[in-house]
């Protein structure tokens, strides 16, 4: 009898679609630069790469957004210049006083006639067999705590609503159309778009769900259906307590969500099996505040066993954030990969 031969990509495809498989995801996320560092020195491999090769990975994520050759503006402008000006999204932002559509165009918005995607594109070109998130990771609500502030965000959300949908409007067809242009280039070189805005915090959203669809549901159905045009999956990461939503990302055309944030209100492996099993999948979900960085490798096993029974197998596996901080010993994300692909 002749055995098919299921590459990862193709796994991880069928996985996030709903399609039956043979085993868990793999996806163990982005380490912080001090925990790279950490983990070469407790494995003994001299880069990163070759610990994902070691762990067997599943996935592989290349943003064009965060190559530093993707935006050449002649005069040397950064794409989100906003964000340097207001890195946490605390304090006010260069839009924060403003009140009317008008002063939206006060702004140098970036423009897409800047864009390069050659090194990018050399990158996927390498990635070997592993699912590729890319596209633009496209935090609009993060720029827009960037650009206004958090506090002001909110209050202007209520009082003054004409401009913050302007200031989205600016925002999202940016990446729209970069996504267009990158997608156009990239063709089966990229499986699923990963684009990403935290709107929970530990215990619930950030804003009323109802503000959630009025603001941001009506993006994120545009980029998933976007990406499903070209025939890619649609990959939404938000941390936080974010249950309360769910049913309108997977209804908005959103194939997968991550991290799970696991210690998160509602956002336990069980409640999210008996509420939302067979209608999205996730990604994620062994939690990165207690279990991943003070449990034992022993612990780790059970409680990756734990995951992969209640939501498994259409489940791609990994910390419940995508940063692994220095705090996480090598040791245990070898133990979470090795049980979830045993």
């Amino acid at each position: 009898m002749e055995i098919s031969i299921v590459t990862k990509r193709e796994l991880i495809k069928n996985l996030i679609a709903g399609n039956p498989v043979e085993r868990c995801g793999l996806w163990i996320g982005v380490p912080a630069k001090d925990t790279v560092e950490r983990y070469c020195r407790e494995s003994g491999f001299q880069t990163m790469d070759e610990i994902r090769e070691y762990l067997k990975d599943d996935v592989t994520w290349i943003t064009p957004q965060y190559i530093a050759s993707t935006y050449n503006h002649p005069d040397g402008k950064k794409m989100r210049p906003w964000k340097m000006v207001n890195p946490f999204g605390l304090a006010n932002g260069p839009l924060s006083n403003i009140s009317s559509v008008e002063e939206v165009e006060t702004i140098d918005w970036p423009e897409t006639k800047y864009l390069d995607f050659t090194e990018c594109l050399e990158i996927l070109k390498e990635a070997g067999d592993k699912y590729r998130l890319s596209g633009f990771w496209s935090p609009f609500f993060h720029d827009l705590t960037y650009l206004l502030g958090m506090e002001d965000l909110l209050i202007k959300m209520c009082l003054y609503p004409e401009v913050i949908h302007a200031i989205l409007n600016k925002l999202c067809t940016f990446y729209l159309d970069a996504n267009e242009l990158f997608y156009k280039a990239s063709g089966d070189l990229m499986d699923g778009l990963f684009f990403g805005n935290d709107f929970g915090t530990q215990t619930d959203l950030l804003m009323d769900p109802e503000q959630f669809e009025e603001f941001f549901l009506p993006w994120i159905k545009r980029f998933s259906e976007q990406a499903h045009r070209f025939g890619y999956q649609s990959v939404l990461h938000s941390c936080g307590s974010i249950h309360r939503i769910i049913n309108q990302l997977a209804e908005a055309g959103v194939d997968c969500i991550h991290p799970i944030q696991s210690q998160a209100r509602n956002m336990d492996a069980e409640s999210l099996t008996r509420n939302f099993k067979g209608k999205i999948t996730f990604m994620g979900g062994i939690d990165t505040q207690q279990i991943l960085p003070f449990g034992t490798p022993d612990e780790i096993a059970l409680e990756v066993q734990r995951v992969k029974s209640l939501l498994g197998p259409n489940i791609i596996i990994g910390p419940s954030h995508e940063v692994l901080m220095s705090n996480v010993p090598f040791e245990n994300v070898k133990a979470m990969a090795e049980t979830v692909l045993n």
